[in-house]
C-alpha cells in the first residue's frame, strides 16, 4: 500500500488575533494538518485558530528555537511548511508547494522568498531578496536553531528555491514597526551576549550608517519611496540599538563584579 502523501502546516502563536485567520486561510486549501503551538495568547487567536484545526498546543514560551521546534515535533506529515502568524501563501506558492510535495522521489527541502507589507503597499526592493527554509521533507530531520530573531530552520539533504511569494504582514503602523524593532534590538543583544560577542564603539557609529546603505542603496530601497526611506531608516536604528543594549549588558555585568 503506498503512503499518501502529507502536508503539515505548523506556526507558533501569541497573541496573533489579526493575523492568524489570514495565514489559516491561505494554507487550509493545501495542508493536511495544521499545527498550532500557543503561549498562552490572552486575545482570540486559539478561537479563531480553532475554526480550521483541533489541533491546537498550549506551551509556555521558551524562545523561538524551543517553541518551533515543538511545533515541527508535533507534526505527522510526510512535508512540514513551518511559517509564522503573520506570513500569508500566494497563489503562485501554494500551486508551487502542492506541485513539490507530490513529486515521487523528492529529495529537496525549499527555501521560500518572502515579500513585505508595508504602510499600505507591498514593498518591491525593500527587505528583499528574503529567503528563508520553511518547506521541508520531515525525513530530512528538520530542526530549529540558533538564537531568538536569529533563528534558523536546518535539514539534511538537498536544498533549492521554490516560486512564488510569502506576503509578510509584519508592522500593522509604524508605531508598531519601530515597538518591533526595539524589542528585537533588545532580543539580538542578548543573543550577541550569549555568544559572548562585545560591544565595540566602531560597532555604534559604523554598523548602524552601513545598514543603511545596504539597504538603501545596495538592496535599492531607495526605489520604494518613502516607505523604503523609513525602512532603511530603522535598519540603522535597529542595528544601533542593538549594540547600545549589548553595551548596556556588558557594563552591568561590569557592575555586578565590582
Amino acid at each position: 500500500m503506498i503512503e499518501k502523501i502529507k502536508l503539515s502546516v505548523c506556526i507558533i502563536t501569541f497573541n496573533e488575533e489579526e493575523n492568524i485567520r489570514r495565514t489559516l486561510e491561505s494554507v487550509r486549501d493545501i495542508a493536511d494538518e495544521i499545527i498550532i503551538v500557543d503561549s498562552n495568547s490572552s486575545d482570540s487567536t486559539r478561537a479563531i485558530a480553532a475554526e480550521f484545526t483541533d489541533k491546537i498546543f498550549i506551551k509556555v514560551w521558551d524562545g523561538f528555537v524551543n517553541q518551533k521546534n515543538s511545533a515541527l515535533k508535533k507534526c505527522s506529515g510526510n512535508w512540514i511548511l513551518s511559517i509564522d502568524a503573520d506570513e500569508v501563501l500566494s497563489d503562485e506558492l501554494k500551486q508551487s508547494i502542492s506541485e513539490a510535495v507530490k513529486v515521487d522521489n523528492n529529495d529537496f527541502s525549499y527555501k521560500i522568498n518572502r515579500r513585505t507589507f508595508y504602510l499600505g503597499k507591498f514593498m518591491k526592493y525593500a527587505w528583499r531578496p528574503d529567503w528563508h527554509l520553511r518547506l521541508v521533507r520531515k525525513s530530512g530531520n528538520p530542526h530549529w536553531v540558533g538564537y531568538d530573531v536569529h533563528e534558523e530552520l536546518k535539514c539534511e539533504g538537498l536544498i533549492k528555491n521554490i516560486n512564488g511569494d510569502l506576503f509578510h504582514y509584519s508592522y500593522n503602523n509604524l508605531e508598531h514597526h519601530f515597538t518591533k524593532t526595539i524589542d528585537y534590538a533588545s532580543l539580538s543583544a542578548l543573543s550577541y551576549k550569549k555568544q559572548g560577542r562585545s560591544a565595540k564603539f566602531f560597532n555604534l557609529l559604523i554598523n548602524p550608517i552601513i545598514a543603511f546603505i545596504r539597504l538603501y542603496f545596495i538592496n535599492k530601497a531607495i526605489f520604494d519611496g518613502y516607505r523604503g526611506f523609513i525602512a532603511a531608516l530603522s535598519s540603522l536604528v535597529g542595528t544601533f540599538l542593538k549594540y547600545a543594549f549589548l553595551f548596556e549588558l556588558e557594563q552591568d555585568e561590569q557592575n555586578k563584579k565590582n
